[in-house]
């Protein structure tokens, strides 16, 4: 099914005022498992580093829910938001100049041909890299943008049945993507190409999370695509499966997999 349809909705909701854009960004924290593993290794980066001014790229911002985040770490950090969808960067840059946040501005443009030679200390590309054809394009890209010494890092799923794919004959549970999943070592070799020498990468979404993934957005996104009635239940849905989901993406975020329907990967120039 599409799924930028429901996105684009759900953005329409909570883009009406400030404060219902602040309730979705703490709801998706909570609720998708990415964002669990993400922060941690975000939280890692951060470390000592909150008093640097440090320039960040957030490559594919989507709601920009990762670039408010991180802009509530450190106002010393200035942050680049891009995407190729020009009505979502508008909302966004119109958000963060009405909550006051100056060290972050969103732009259009196009991670395939976008780079910015030695200008970022982080990039972050989070549920991006299975909507694009040109892989290491992209890499190449932001290998370049970044300092030496700076870190990529990576959510995507990966091919042990990420995008709800299991076996050889099914599709991807999103018709947005490209690419079912990256194997681990294929992601790997790919930023080793693209200029990368030290990676680190890990599974993410293990039994805990795959359950999780199906209560808090597989099911929901289903009914959501059949009709938009399912809006008015939502609330309902979420107030019975919402805690199960939260000891689930805890127990994920918290275990180390020797298998999962996600990728981490960090690479550093």
């Amino acid at each position: 099914m599409y799924y930028d349809p429901i996105k684009k909705t759900l953005g329409q909701v909570f883009n009406r005022t400030p404060w219902l854009r602040r309730l979705f960004y703490h709801l998706l924290d909570l609720l998708l498992l990415r964002t669990w593993h993400v922060h941690r290794e975000l939280r890692r980066w951060a470390k000592g580093r909150t008093q640097e001014p440090l320039h960040i790229l957030d490559a594919g911002s989507g709601y920009g829910q990762y670039t408010y985040w991180l802009s509530g770490l450190s106002p010393k950090w200035d942050i680049l938001a891009v995407d190729v969808k020009e009505e979502q960067v508008a909302d966004s840059n119109r958000f963060f100049r009405q909550i006051g946040r100056s060290n972050v501005q969103f732009a259009v443009q196009d991670l395939v041909l976008y780079q910015e030679p030695n200008s970022f200390d982080l990039a972050l590309s989070v549920d991006v890299m299975e909507h694009i054809l040109e892989d290491v394009e992209v890499f190449r890209n932001i290998h370049a943008s970044l300092k030496d010494g700076g870190m990529l890092l990576i959510s995507t799923p990966s091919d042990q049945g990420g995008s709800d794919v299991h076996d050889d004959g099914e599709t991807s549970f999103i018709e947005e993507h490209v690419r079912d999943g990256y194997n681990i070592r294929e992601i790997q070799q790919k930023l080793r190409t693209a200029g990368f020498e030290r990676i680190e990468a890990r599974y993410a979404y293990g039994e805990p999370g795959q359950i999780s993934w199906r209560l808090s957005m597989k099911y929901p996104i289903l009914m959501l695509g059949k009709s938009r009635l399912f809006f008015l239940l939502l609330p309902f849905y979420y107030a019975v499966t919402f805690p199960f989901c939260l000891l689930l993406n805890w127990l994920d975020a918290r275990t180390v997999h020797d298998s999962g329907t996600g990728l981490i990967v960090k690479a550093w120039k």
